[in-house]
């Protein structure tokens, strides 16, 4: 484990470099990954969320594919088709982009609901069926979606279970000033990603992630988990078993980037509103209520 440490700081110094002034949200999109679970970024067009996912693609050292959602594209242009070869006389089946390792679902909520829908099974079971034939996605297999706010037009709403395969949900916001300062000064974002040097790779990613899931959580923080979840359900849409589950792997994600080898309160605390608050429809305000009412044990 200690010898990944360099590694994971390396990472972040890196994409801290391209992605200025956003130290939360690129660490725990890193988080996302090592815990083995998909990562949903939600902001206004042009705040940098594409260039994120192609950051973190490019560090992570890992088979690359982007799509570019739209009103009229199929669920076949994402998974893939069977097409007749008139040489051999029989039909094969054509891959779409969905066999990748990091798949970059951009503006996926511009695509209808059932096109969408193309993307539950692979982000849930790892596989891909057609035509009743069940394919097998490369590994590790993780999907950094976008989406544009509903209010803009050409939009529709992930369904609800979509967004419950999403480990986390981020949001960029607008850059400091100094920030954005400094964005005028350098070179264009593409550039700086060019220029990035691998840190991982795919065994590494294996690696890290059977590490994160062997993290120690002790009694004390699973009962801090069950009553947070259970503070969720009073009044509203509370979270889920599943839910509960994501809670626990995001937090030993967060503890192995930390360097620790078990979990502690701080770790359920700094990944909370990301894992919870777009499964029970929450605000980044409510989830911060709801961690206050909660002690600490």
């Amino acid at each position: 484990m200690v010898s990944f440490y360099p590694k994971i700081n390396e990472f972040l110094s890196q994409i801290n470099q391209i992605i200025l002034d956003k130290n939360q949200q690129t660490k725990l999109a890193l988080c996302s990954l090592l815990a083995g679970g998909h990562v949903l970024f939600e902001d206004l067009p042009g705040l940098g969320k594409t260039t994120l996912a192609s950051s973190l693609a490019h560090l992570a050292g890992l088979k690359f594919q982007r799509i570019q959602f739209t009103n009229d594209m199929l669920a076949s242009d994402v998974i893939g088709i069977n097409m007749f070869n008139q040489k051999e006389h029989q039909f094969e089946f054509k891959q779409g982009p969905i066999f990748t390792q990091i798949l970059l679902a951009d503006e996926i909520n511009r695509s209808s609901p059932k096109t969408q829908s193309a993307l539950l099974e692979a982000m849930e079971e790892g596989t891909t069926t057609v035509d009743g034939v069940r394919y097998d996605l490369p590994r590790p297999f993780w999907v950094i979606a976008t989406q544009n706010p509903l209010f803009q037009s050409g939009t529709y709403a992930l369904p609800e279970s979509q967004l419950d395969r999403f480990l986390m949900r981020l949001s960029m916001g607008y850059p400091s000033r100094q920030a954005e300062k400094a964005l005028l000064q350098q070179s264009s974002r593409q550039q700086l990603i060019a220029n990035l040097k691998h840190v991982f790779d795919e065994q590494d990613i294996l690696e890290l992630q059977l590490l994160a899931e062997q993290i120690y959580a002790a009694d004390t923080v699973l009962e801090y988990i069950l009553d947070l979840a259970e503070e969720t359900r009073k009044g509203r849409q509370g979270l889920s078993t599943r839910g509960v589950l994501a809670l626990k792997k995001a937090a030993q994600a967060h503890a192995l980037i930390e360097q620790r080898g078990f979990v502690t309160p701080d770790d359920v605390q700094a990944v909370f509103n990301a894992v919870v608050a777009h499964r029970i429809g929450a605000s980044e305000a409510e989830t911060v209520k709801i961690m206050q009412r909660v002690s600490v044990m």
